[in-house]
């Protein structure tokens, strides 16, 4: 048996055992990512692909269960020990929020403390950033993706300096298109002439089999030409088979159907339960300070909830959910926040729905008090570009026509700061930022009805109006509203 096969013998001398096997291709394909869709007998069994990885959204087919996602896998993994060497797969998911790809997962707030609005000026014209909710604060608010590529990139460099996990070339972003036909360009991530010291171990994802393929032919021509030499890719490809020895998958490399259950499971739905009151932001409470809105009462006569976000899965969830940039209604199990409050309530309290509420239905319901869940449309990275922050679905306008007949606490379900006009803030009685909260809606109701405090803080200034964006906390013109400020 081959040492490197050796579960008792010791990591680094099964890496150097292994490493001293292989080929220059084999190298070079342990170097490789391919996404999901390029799988096939070749892609694995010939040309050695380390690493596979489905992007947000790329699934087997719609709805698939945890135990359909792993026989994929497991499939995929078959092909990779028939190689010559028998080198498993790493498999990883594009997932921000929970394992998110899958249908019946539990989905957590997309990200916990997210919010920040990152000003992008493209052909003059100027959009307030789509991705802004993976969560970056004011601090780091960033205006360009050269940025950007240095922050996702930084998490990284600790693991590299433990010799440990390897770091993906996230520099040519997905699809490798700033690899693809530029061996120029791609000696000089190697070599580590942008920045990144020589740490780009592996090439990330893509869609495209050509791409995959040129990766490994221009890698292959860079090394026996001299551009790159032959130990910056021993150093890179040893890293990545320690990562594989220490993760345990050549002894266990397929999946442990005793843990499908634990998908969605009990625990972790409490888990993102209370990550949802965890990163709520509580931004305005009572006309005044003497007389606090929240925590609502449970036994009243009747309620009000309303509004587009109240009752929909995949408007709490947000983008990268179920498909790349989500989508509305029931995507996937889960709780809502109409669902949530009418779960909260007495039994004697009637919860009276209506997404779209007029002004007929509210003057005949006598109300104690109103819900008003509005908020943006499921978005990811560019798709969520606007050049306005105003609240989708004419909310404002909803908002207007609730509060100006009964009070209300507005619930903003969104990945950034919206407009809120200052005469619409004036009118309602209490305003609560959700972010995008995800499956578990009872984590809002734990709030409002006072089980657990508000605990979060916005990461960033909520603006007046786009007029003051980009706002940063010290400027000399800083003047948020009054009652939204940093906490």
């Amino acid at each position: 048996m081959p040492l490197y096969k050796d579960a008792s013998a010791p990591v680094e001398e099964r890496v150097r055992d292994l490493l001293g096997r292989m080929t220059l291709r084999e190298k070079a394909g342990q170097m490789a990512q391919i996404e999901r869709t390029v799988v096939s007998r070749r892609a694995l069994s010939e040309l050695g692909a380390g690493s596979v990885l489905n992007g947000g959204g790329s699934a087997p087919s719609e709805c698939d269960s945890p135990a359909q996602w792993a026989r994929m896998v497991d499939g995929m993994q078959r092909l990779a020990l028939s190689s010559r060497l028998g080198i498993p797969i790493l498999y990883g998911t594009d997932a921000v929020h929970g394992h998110n790809n899958v249908y019946g997962a539990t989905v957590f707030p997309h990200n916990v403390g997210l919010g920040a609005t990152r000003c992008r000026s493209i052909d003059g014209i100027t959009s307030w950033d789509g991705g802004t909710d993976n969560g970056i604060n004011e601090g780091d608010t960033i205006c360009s993706y050269d940025d950007l590529e240095r922050i996702h990139i930084a998490p990284y460099l600790d693991c590299i300096a433990q010799g440990v996990a390897t770091v993906m070339a996230s520099h040519s972003r997905w699809n490798g298109e700033r690899l693809h036909g530029s061996r120029y360009l791609l000696t000089d991530v190697l070599k580590g002439k942008l920045g990144f010291k020589g740490f780009c171990d592996f090439r990330l994802g893509g869609h495209r089999q050509a791409i995959f393929e040129n990766f490994l032919e221009d890698l292959v021509f860079l090394v026996e030409t001299g551009e790159i030499p032959m130990s910056r890719i021993d150093d890179a490809v040893e890293r990545i088979l320690r990562v594989k020895f220490i993760s345990g998958v050549f002894e266990h490399p397929f999946s442990d159907p005793s843990l499908l259950d634990m998908v969605g499971c009990k625990e972790h739905r409490l888990l993102a339960r209370e990550a949802v009151r965890k990163s709520m932001v509580l931004l305005k409470n009572g006309k005044n300070q003497k007389e606090p809105f929240l925590p609502l009462a449970k036994n009243v006569k009747r309620i009000r909830v309303t509004g587009t976000h109240a009752d929909d899965i995949g408007f709490q969830c947000g983008g990268w959910t179920i498909s790349w940039a989500g989508n509305s209604g029931k995507i996937t199990p889960g709780t809502s926040i109409l669902e949530a409050i009418k779960e909260s309530v007495g039994v004697q309290t009637e919860v009276v729905y209506e997404a779209c509420a007029t002004e007929a239905t509210i003057e005949t319901g006598e109300f104690s008090y109103a819900v008003v869940v509005v908020g943006e449309v499921p978005y990811s990275e560019s798709e969520g570009d606007r050049t306005d922050l105003s609240i989708p679905f004419n909310g404002s306008d909803l908002i207007t026509c609730v509060a100006s007949k009964i009070p209300t606490l507005v619930i903003v379900v969104s990945g950034r700061p919206l407009d809120i006009e200052p005469q619409v803030l004036e009118k309602i009685y209490a305003l609560v930022a959700a972010w995008l909260p995800g499956t578990e809606g009872m984590g809002i109701a734990d709030c409002l009805f006072g089980h657990h405090d508000f605990v979060g803080t916005l990461p960033v200034t909520w603006h007046r109006s786009v007029d003051q964006l980009p706002i940063h906390t010290g400027d000399g013109n800083y003047d948020p509203y009054s009652l939204l400020v940093m906490g």
